[in-house]
């Protein structure tokens, strides 16, 4: 909450904005594509946000950056006839591998989650994350044991994924998603106990909640709803036991800081800002993984 106070603040400190094509009309609306300020009768509804008469004639103009033809979403990528395509592929991933644990019992289940050092299982010793099995970051992010695990995260991807997805981008909304589980799992394999297993795609899902928070403040909508449901899941991650709360925290903190980057950089720098932000949050993690690993072996 504090630090999405802090923009409102320098925004105030800007002033109000003005319509470009009524300049005594003060607004909070901005276009989507050129981003300079638009009043209601010249804002129209676009996939994501709003846009002015000028983007939507001609997708050229005074003031367009170069390209500005090209349909692209607020934060610069390619708008897709279906903006669920990834999501749909995600949750077709989660469902298979759950399907999969299922038919094939524990044995699948111990290779693929999360748990720091090596411990001893019905089937023989297995190695964890400090012994070199990285690998297991990734994988326990589509993994789940029980129905209503893998029924909650479900409804999560598929209420928050497809906005993000339109309003990201394919590739960016992926990367998004896949980074904030990996926050998630290098904070868990940071503070939880070495031998404390962990699955699920909640870190991940988390990361989406705080992804979403940024971008309906950068499109200025009512963060109310979005905020009351990542209180009520917040309160769950911290008095149902059996969650790992280090992963739900990582991910959201993950999620909000690349979204902030991804929505945020400005125009003439972007791809720059964004690759950078996905960059230096892997290195994070990363770094993580090797100072956790000294500090166990």
């Amino acid at each position: 909450m504090e630090a999405n106070g802090q923009p409102e603040d320098r925004a105030e400190q800007r002033g109000p904005a003005f319509c470009y094509r009524h300049p005594g009309r003060e607004t909070g609306i901005s276009c989507a594509r050129c981003e300079r300020p638009v009043c209601t009768d010249c804002m129209i509804p676009a996939s994501v946000g709003f846009q002015c008469p000028e983007c939507v004639k001609t997708g050229s103009g005074t003031g367009h950056a170069p390209g500005a033809n090209q349909p692209r979403t607020i934060a610069g990528g390619s708008l897709a006839s279906d903006p669920r395509l990834v999501t749909k592929v995600l949750l077709g991933i989660n469902v298979a591998v759950f399907l999969a644990v299922l038919a094939a019992g524990n044995r699948l289940l111990d290779q693929l989650l999360l748990f720091g050092q090596a411990v001893t299982q019905p089937y023989g010793p297995l190695e964890g994350v400090a012994e070199g099995q990285w690998y297991r970051l990734l994988t326990s992010m589509f993994l789940h044991q029980e129905i209503w695990h893998i029924a909650m995260n479900m409804l999560g991807l598929w209420f928050l994924g497809p906005p993000l997805e339109q309003a990201l981008g394919r590739v960016r909304f992926l990367g998004l998603y896949l980074l904030s589980g990996l926050g998630g799992g290098a904070i868990t394999y940071l503070l939880a106990a070495p031998q404390q297993a962990s699955l699920g795609a909640s870190g991940a899902i988390f990361g989406l909640f705080g992804a979403t928070a940024v971008l309906m403040r950068r499109l200025r909508y009512d963060m109310r709803p979005i905020l009351i449901l990542l209180a009520i899941n917040l309160v769950f991650t911290f008095t149902w036991k059996s969650i790992a709360w280090e992963a739900h925290i990582g991910g959201l903190v993950t999620g909000i800081l690349l979204a902030f980057a991804l929505v945020h950089a400005p125009r003439e720098h972007r791809k720059l800002v964004q690759y950078g932000a996905f960059a230096v949050l892997l290195a994070a993690v990363v770094l993580i993984l090797a100072l956790r690993t000294l500090q166990l072996t």
